[in-house]
């Protein structure tokens, strides 16, 4: 368990999934946890799920962590940066994460001085159940007690990989934002089951079921995905019909495109985020 007090900036959807995977994996205790936002629903429902009571002042939350999350809507980030560098000032520098899309490492550097430990963090919604993927990148300040933090936090929740900083849009269209791209297959394949008549909650479980486990063939053999559908595709047979189908169908492609297009938005924040700093 860390001895780290962490304070989150933000207590949205993301804040409240990474804390529920914290609590869950048993690496913080929710005494050592604490959120703002000043909408008071997103406060009442962060509590809600978390047990871990959320306030309204962001400078607070700063004074009191060792480790600062900054879990913020990207138009929101320079006025949060500027309550941040206020509180680092008066007290021992934290280490700051920050999980906002397309927020450079410079960026967060130019607004919070000289020094700043800073990492750079693009986590997904199933860190909630400890299957999170995770993406993560450092600035030059940061130390290597520092990387090692990182990687047991959001480790913690999920696989978490460094990649250079100029990957993380990459990363953010592809695990950032796959996760809905996932649930569109999971909801497809279940509907084509129910067309072939399976109840809608039976066709359901078995795509999900189905995804989950030729993912963890992925994983525990660390074999190509081409390599495994090959296993289980035979000549003239039902997977090849399948497969051809999905083919015609341009799927392939269009999940592709899917990621591109996640990734090039990703870089259209960036860019928005330097002009507006």
């Amino acid at each position: 368990m860390l001895n780290q007090r962490i304070g989150l900036i933000g207590a949205g959807r993301m804040a409240t999934a990474l804390v529920q995977g914290f609590l869950r994996a048993g690496l913080v205790p929710p005494e050592k946890l604490s959120a703002a936002d000043p909408s008071a629903d997103a406060r009442r429902a962060f509590t809600k799920a978390t047990g871990v009571r959320g306030v309204d002042d962001n400078r607070a939350v700063v004074a009191s962590a060792d480790v600062l999350v900054l879990a913020v809507k990207p138009h929101d980030l320079p006025s949060v940066l500027d309550e941040v560098r206020g509180a680092l000032d008066k007290v021992n520098r934290a280490l700051v994460i920050s999980i906002v899309a397309g927020a450079r490492l410079a960026t967060l550097a130019d607004a919070l001085g000289p020094g700043a430990r800073l990492a750079r963090v693009m986590p997904n919604t199933p860190c909630l159940i400890g299957q999170g993927a995770s993406g993560f990148c450092l600035g030059p300040d940061a130390t290597h007690a520092d990387r090692q933090l990182v990687e047991r936090l959001f480790g913690a929740v999920g696989l978490a990989v460094e990649v250079d900083e100029g990957l993380l849009d990459a990363v953010t269209g592809l695990s950032g934002s796959g996760p809905a791209f996932a649930y569109l297959v999971i909801e497809s394949l279940a509907e084509g089951g129910m067309r072939m008549g399976l109840a809608r909650d039976v066709a359901t479980r078995l795509a999900a079921q189905t995804l989950r486990g030729a993912a963890e063939m992925v994983l525990a053999t660390g074999q190509q995905p081409t390599v495994l559908g090959d296993r289980v595709t035979s000549p003239g047979g039902t997977t090849l019909a399948g497969l051809r189908a999905l083919e015609s169908a341009g799927v392939p492609a269009a999940l592709a495109t899917a990621v591109e297009a996640a990734t090039r938005r990703s870089i259209e924040l960036g860019a928005e985020q330097q002009a507006g700093s």
